[in-house]
C-alpha cells in the first residue's frame, strides 16, 4: 500500500519543524514508518541548492530565479526521497513543499500564480500526481510580527528570507490563507500562536480526522 504524504506550511517562526517532529513521534508510536524531510532540501542535491537559497544577501536572486531553484531542488527531492518512500509504504512528513513556492515567490515576490504553475509544470510534469499533491497539508498560521520575533531567536545562518521586508512576509501570509481557502479538502489552517502543546493537539486532531482510517 502506498504511504501518505503530509506537508507542513507556514511563514517564518510558525513552528513547522517542531510540530513535524512531534507528529513523527506520534505516528511512530502508532507503528507507522515515517520519513521526515524538508524543503528546500531532503536529499544531497537539494541540500546543495538549499544553501544557495536560504543564506547570503536578500537580493541574491531575482524572483523567477528563486522559483526555478526551488523547483530544481523539489524535483530532486521527489525523485530521490519522497516518491521512493511513498512507494515503499512509508508516510512522508515534509517541512515545506510546493505551497511555499506559491506563497513566497508567487505572492511574496509577486510573480503570480500563473508563473509558478508554469515552472511547476516544466519541472514536475512527468511526476505521478500522488507524489506532487500531498494527502494533507497543515498550514500553521500566526501574525507576521510574532513569527519573525520567534524566528529571530533562532541561531544559525539560514536567515535570508527572515531578513526580507515585513510587507513581503504579510503577502506570504496572505498567500497561505488563500491556498487554505481554495483547497479546504487538502489544507487545514491551524492557529500556531499558542503554546506548542496546544498546537500539537490541533495537528494531531487534523491528521486523525483526515487520515485516521489509514493509521490502524
Amino acid at each position: 500500500m502506498r504511504g501518505r504524504f503530509i506537508t507542513f506550511e507556514g511563514g517564518e517562526g510558525s513552528g513547522k519543524s517542531t510540530q513535524l517532529s512531534r507528529l513523527a513521534a506520534y505516528l511512530d508510536a502508532q507503528g507507522i514508518s515515517v520519513v521526515s524531510t524538508r524543503e528546500p532540501g531532503g536529499c544531497p542535491a537539494a541540500e546543495d541548492i538549499r544553501a544557495l537559497l536560504v543564506t547570503g544577501e536578500t537580493g541574491r536572486w531575482d524572483p523567477l530565479s528563486e522559483a526555478l531553484l526551488h523547483y530544481a531542488a523539489r524535483r530532486a527531492h521527489l525523485l530521490e526521497t519522497v516518491t521512493p518512500a511513498l512507494e515503499d509504504g512509508r508516510w512522508v512528513l515534509s517541512d515545506r513543499f510546493a505551497d511555499s513556492t506559491l506563497a513566497y515567490q508567487g505572492y511574496g515576490h509577486r510573480l503570480g500564480r500563473q508563473a509558478i504553475e508554469t515552472v511547476a509544470a516544466a519541472a514536475l510534469g512527468d511526476q505521478a500526481p500522488e507524489t506532487i499533491h500531498p494527502d494533507l497539508t497543515l498550514i500553521l498560521d500566526l501574525p507576521v510580527a510574532v513569527g519573525l520575533a520567534r524566528a529571530g531567536e533562532r541561531a544559525g545562518t539560514e536567515t535570508r528570507y527572515e531578513r526580507l521586508a515585513v510587507d513581503f512576509h504579510e503577502r506570504v501570509r496572505l498567500g497561505f490563507l488563500d491556498i487554505a481557502k481554495a483547497e479546504p479538502e487538502r489544507c487545514v489552517l491551524i492557529d500556531a500562536e499558542g503554546p506548542p502543546d496546544a498546537v500539537e493537539r490541533k495537528v494531531r486532531e487534523a491528521v486523525v480526522e483526515h487520515l485516521g482510517d489509514l493509521m490502524s
